[in-house]
């Protein structure tokens, strides 16, 4: 007799997203999107621009409010909408397409400025431990930035930029954690050269390895298929296809709507 199939417990979603809504003027940017992310994966989100990826982040970053739905942080309660400030404490962090640094610091203060749960104006005056330094400069070394630890954000190169902004989430304290659960990628492949993307595909990998979930928006398939152990793929803020990157992006209407092959 053949076994009933396994059914998953909550304990092995680090996220499960429930029927949620996003309307923008009549437009549904998530149209009762539901998703349930498997814990300790990296996890491609893929879709045309509109397909509502970005708008989802937003929502579990507590930057946009959803309109209806329910959200599952690592088997909390449903959740109706989530706070920024509550972000840190459900071991969430992100990155941003639009890359976000303090312009006028040095590359070492945007690393410990994340280090602590003052306000950043506080934190920036705020007498950092030796754990502290010791922590930021091995994130630096992390993201190949260590040799610019003195000089300001500004005066960074684009492709530095972004791999401050990743050195600065693999820093953050989220709540009672050292390190968050969940991080966010936006696009953190976009506009960088061979060798960088070499070190941001590693990072990825050693948060993966750490039990970690990482969620990886990318246009890139090549990139999807090397690193990714899942796939969603969203159209109009619906639910397209998903699965393994192999079986997803095999699929026909994947391919003839997004990848034109």
């Amino acid at each position: 007799m053949k076994s009933a199939p396994k059914i998953p417990t909550k304990e092995e979603f680090a996220l499960r997203i429930k029927k949620v809504s996003k309307h923008y003027y009549g437009v549904h940017a998530l149209d009762g999107l539901t998703l349930d992310l498997p814990r300790g994966k990296i996890i491609g989100l893929v879709g045309p621009n509109g397909s509502g990826k970005s708008t989802l982040v937003n929502v579990l970053t507590g930057m946009t409010k959803m309109d209806g739905g329910t959200l599952t942080i690592d088997g909390s309660d449903e959740l109706r909408n989530i706070k920024p400030n509550e972000v840190a404490d459900y071991g969430i962090t992100r990155t941003f397409q639009d890359v976000r640094l303090f312009e006028q610091v040095t590359v070492l203060d945007n690393i410990l400025v994340v280090m602590t749960k003052r306000s950043v104006f506080g934190s920036m005056f705020e007498t950092h431990k030796k754990f502290h330094l010791t922590k930021a400069l091995e994130v630096l070394k992390r993201v190949g930035l260590l040799e610019k630890k003195d000089e300001m954000a500004e005066s960074l190169s684009y492709g530095q930029r972004k791999l401050l902004e990743i050195g600065r989430v693999l820093a953050m304290k989220n709540g009672a954690n050292e390190h968050a659960d969940i991080y966010l990628f936006d696009e953190p492949f976009a506009g960088l050269f061979p060798e960088m993307s070499k070190v941001v595909s590693e990072i990825l990998r050693e948060t993966r390895a750490a039990g970690n979930t990482v969620v990886l928006i990318e246009h890139s398939m090549d990139i999807i298929r090397d690193l990714c152990d899942y796939l969603f793929v969203l159209d109009s803020g619906k639910l397209l296809a998903e699965g393994t990157p192999e079986q997803v992006l095999a699929q026909k209407d994947v391919i003839e709507a997004y990848l034109g092959e």
